[in-house]
């Protein structure tokens, strides 16, 4: 298979390791923070998590090839009592007991042909259960990462705002609602790319169902985001990005942030 068409574990970790940093110099401290470093520890331990799932189970390659290399044994000895007249005690070994034998021969054939696959599905077995742990915990993050922008609601920009008694305490500019919301988003992108990552040399149906339902869990939570980011860009009055700096005023003036000067400054500083 072409390798530019195959998921990369430095590629992933290039970006999470990128995502970390923007997260750290706009939110440092805060749980989304701790919650993307512990997604780039993830990322980290992703290639050496997708070689232990595709790792071979060694014992049960050796007794597998020790059973195989018994049936080539009875069933050359099957054809050598077919074709040579066999001797026991000076006497020869007539049809019926020539057919007995080779009945025998046929049921233990049959008894190791069902041992050896039933080592191969146990290695499946074991493979799967490695992937589906690794998977589960992939899922649970994506949740946790879910809970986080929960209470993130862009009505609580606006003005007229009117806190509840238990409502959150944690206040943010809409800038800053923005870009939390889209951190959490790319984090559930991540989250699915790794899980991707893990069944990519591991062609197993269950294990590829569990990758498309993490997929499918992380794109329908990335899309509540999305519906919360677009109502908070369609709010009368909702900057989005901070004021810019005016570079002849230093720190002393500020210009109007110009929707072409806000997407240079944002793919200059991420």
């Amino acid at each position: 298979m072409n390798s530019d068409l195959q998921l990369r574990e430095d590629a992933i970790l290039t970006t999470v390791v990128a995502l970390d940093f923007r997260i750290e110099d706009r939110f440092a401290n805060r749980g989304i923070s701790k919650l993307c470093k512990q997604l780039r520890e993830v990322a980290q331990q992703s290639a050496k998590t997708a070689s232990e799932i595709n790792e071979a189970v060694l014992w049960i390659r050796f007794v597998g090839y020790s059973l195989a290399a018994l049936v080539v044994l009875i069933v050359a000895a099957m054809i050598w009592s077919v074709t040579h007249s066999v001797r026991f005690k000076d006497e020869s070994i007539g049809w019926p007991d020539l057919l007995g034998m080779l009945d025998a021969g046929t049921n233990a054939l049959l008894v190791l042909a069902a041992t050896i696959y039933f080592l191969i599905s146990l290695e499946v077995r074991i493979k799967r259960r490695r992937a589906l742990m690794a998977i589960h915990k992939l899922r649970s993050l994506a949740h946790v990462i879910d809970m986080h922008q929960l209470t993130k609601d862009p009505e609580r920009t606006l003005e007229g705002y009117q806190v509840a008694a238990h409502s959150p305490t944690e206040a943010m500019t809409a800038f800053e609602l923005n870009r939390y919301l889209d951190y959490c988003s790319e984090m559930l992108s991540l989250i699915g790319k790794i899980a991707a990552l893990y069944v990519q040399r591991f062609d197993d149906a269950v294990a590829v169902a569990a990758v498309g339902e993490v997929e499918q869990l992380t794109t329908g939570l990335s899309r509540k985001i999305w519906q919360k980011i677009i109502l908070l860009s369609q709010f009368p009055n909702s900057a989005t990005s901070p004021p810019l700096i005016s570079p002849q005023h230093g720190n002393a003036t500020t210009v109007e942030a110009t929707p072409a000067a806000v997407e240079e400054r944002d793919l200059g500083s991420e």
